[in-house]
């Protein structure tokens, strides 16, 4: 190793083929391959929901059905994080005694606030019956453990649940079809080369693979070229929310109450908002989290550092004061809806949940939406793989009756009917526009104008260069109400296997530093809610390089999302790794 060489950022199979490099030569590439009739590729909502819709019918008709799901986190429900404020309509259809088994729904929404926020003072907007803010008959929730339960009864069923196991890459049939996936190669050393212990990820074949990854899956990336299924969509636009629990002063505790807030410290022109949900699980615990719009434009702006500072706000602060932070965590979610929803079926294939994007983004919510899409599947897919049909038995499944059943469904009518409102925000006034738009248009007809807004365009290309926009100047945390980031992953619960190629991969290492510092002061420093991303000096002392600490990685997607290079392409680093949210 030369000192003036510097060593490689990125060392990931997926930048430098192993095939052309002679540390793995020799080495056993074998994979063991298992067949399944359906592979579903990601533990949460929509997966699990169509794993058990399709083991309920198989057990209806007393047919035979082989369900593999692999989900990333070392346990279902770990990697999962969501407000959460769950509108129970999917659940009622897909297990109608759901309280009878036990489901975590502790909290009806007893009362919802929602607010405009200005440094100061807090005006309060009335919640009319019939505004998609309108939490009358939802339940908060802690999504990590409704999904974890949902788990429960899909083993139950007989689905078999492998967590631990992240999807590593989508294999393929001679004739172009979907054959199955891969799961990620353990054992190897950071710098790319094999470790003694290294093993191969085994192969999951199946006449349907489901892609339920959630926002942003890396496999969905890959099938939206390969099949080209964003050709006749708007492309998805994104936020980011960043989420905490605090335990309570027992005084200040309203179990069941829904708060919400836009404005301070965000301005009229940056999307975004809070909640705060008061929980009812035996502890004065409630729940909060602030969401970003990722088509914000000025490069400084730190959505961590927001969602710091907008606990300071006296209407805020009120709750909090005397409690103790429990957990901490971030997501990117998508904003799309409507425009943005790409084709969902292909041979040997399928996206469902928040992976395509059926997110309701007024109403905040995607679980019961993702948990309809899964069920939805399952049901145009079983007459399918349980059909007496032995040609079928070469090539993947291409079933495009999903597609249809969705724009039949109650999903395709709620999204369409909120379409306008989250791009209504692009205007001069902003997010008080975006407020009148959904008064007059949602309020009044439903939904029902005659128009489709657009979106702004990618995320990505949104930020305007450093020398055009105004530093922001953030407050130092006082470790009471706000904290610095470190201290925030620590609660995270997040842990990779600190010897491996880091998964945050960079297409060329020379960009961050050429581009994105010199251009854009290195948004990735703000961007991202757990510090990965860092510039440090040179040890030579002339110029800096980008430092990667892979290891402190939530999974949120966001630099994948936001990185005006689109240099950044995030991929599965080994099972198991990642954040260990507990109800989150």
């Amino acid at each position: 190793m030369h000192l003036h060489m510097m060593p490689r950022i990125t060392s990931h199979y997926t930048i430098f083929p192993r095939d052309k490099d002679p540390r793995w030569e020799g080495v056993e590439m074998e994979r063991f391959a298992d067949e399944a009739d359906v592979v579903i590729v990601g533990g949460g909502p929509a997966g699990l929901s169509a794993a058990i819709r399709l083991k309920q019918l198989a057990k209806e008709q007393e047919k035979e059905l082989r369900v593999c799901l692999v989900e990333k986190a070392s346990q279902i429900g770990a990697h999962t994080l969501s407000g959460a404020c769950l509108e129970p309509s999917a659940l009622n259809e897909l297990f109608p005694d759901w309280k009878e088994r036990g489901a975590p729904l502790n909290t009806p929404v007893t009362e919802d606030l929602f607010s405009i926020l200005t440094e100061k003072y807090r005006i309060p907007v009335p919640m009319l019956p019939g505004l998609p803010m309108n939490n009358h008959g939802n339940y908060i929730v802690r999504l990590g453990h409704f999904v974890h339960w949902l788990g429960e009864q899909a083993e139950e069923l007989g689905v078999e649940i492998y967590p631990g196991y992240a999807a590593a890459e989508v294999l393929f049939h001679e004739d172009g079809s979907v054959k199955g996936i891969a799961t990620n190669d353990v054992g190897i050393a950071k710098d790319g080369s094999p470790k003694d212990v290294f093993e191969r990820g085994m192969e999951l074949h199946a006449k349907v693979t489901l892609f339920g990854e959630g926002c942003h899956g890396h496999l969905a990336k890959q099938l939206y070229r390969q099949f080209n299924l964003r050709e006749n969509c708007e492309p998805q636009t994104y936020a980011i929310g960043l989420k905490e629990l605090w335990v309570i002063d027992e005084k200040k505790w309203r179990p069941g109450r829904v708060e919400h807030s836009v404005g301070w410290p965000l301005n009229r022109n940056t999307y975004g908002g809070s909640f705060l949900y008061h929980l009812n699980e035996g502890e004065p615990l409630v729940a909060l989290g602030f969401v970003v719009g990722l088509d914000y434009t000025n490069p400084y702006l730190s959505p961590f550092r927001e969602f710091q500072r907008w606990k300071h706000h006296p209407f805020v602060a009120k709750t909090l004061e005397g409690g103790d932070r429990i957990a901490y965590g971030a997501r990117a979610l998508n904003e799309g809806g409507y425009q943005c929803l790409p084709k969902v079926t292909f041979p040997g294939g399928m996206l469902i949940g928040c992976s395509p994007g059926f997110m309701n983004v007024p109403k905040i919510k995607g679980t019961h939406t993702a948990m309809k899409s899964g069920m939805l599947a399952a049901e145009a897919i079983f007459p399918k793989v349980t059909a007496e049909d032995p040609a079928s038995e070469t090539a993947g499944l291409h079933i495009p009756e999903y597609e249809d059943n969705l724009k039949k469904s109650w999903i395709w009518k709620e999204l369409y009917a909120v379409r306008n409102i989250r791009p209504s925000f692009h205007n001069y006034f902003g997010l008080y526009g975006g407020m009148v738009y959904t008064g007059v248009f949602y309020w009044i007809l439903r939904g029902k104008e005659p128009w489709t807004l657009k979106h702004a365009g990618l995320d990505s290309a949104q930020l305007k260069p450093a020398k055009e926009c105004t530093p922001i100047e953030y407050p130092k945390p006082d470790g009471k109400l706000s904290f610095d980031l470190l201290s925030s992953v620590a609660l995270s619960g997040t842990n990779h296997e600190g010897d491996q190629p880091p998964h945050l991969t960079l297409k060329d290492d020379s960009i961050p530093v050429a581009n994105n510092l010199a251009i854009y002061d290195g948004p990735e420093q703000r961007f991202c809610p757990a510090g990965v991303y860092e510039y440090v000096p040179l040890e030579t002392g002339e110029g800096m390089r980008l430092q990667i600490n892979a290891q402190n990685c939530v999974h949120c997607k966001t630099c994948d999302i936001k990185d005006p290079s689109q240099n950044i392409n995030w991929v599965v680093p080994e099972g198991s790794g990642g954040p260990a949210y507990n109800g989150l």
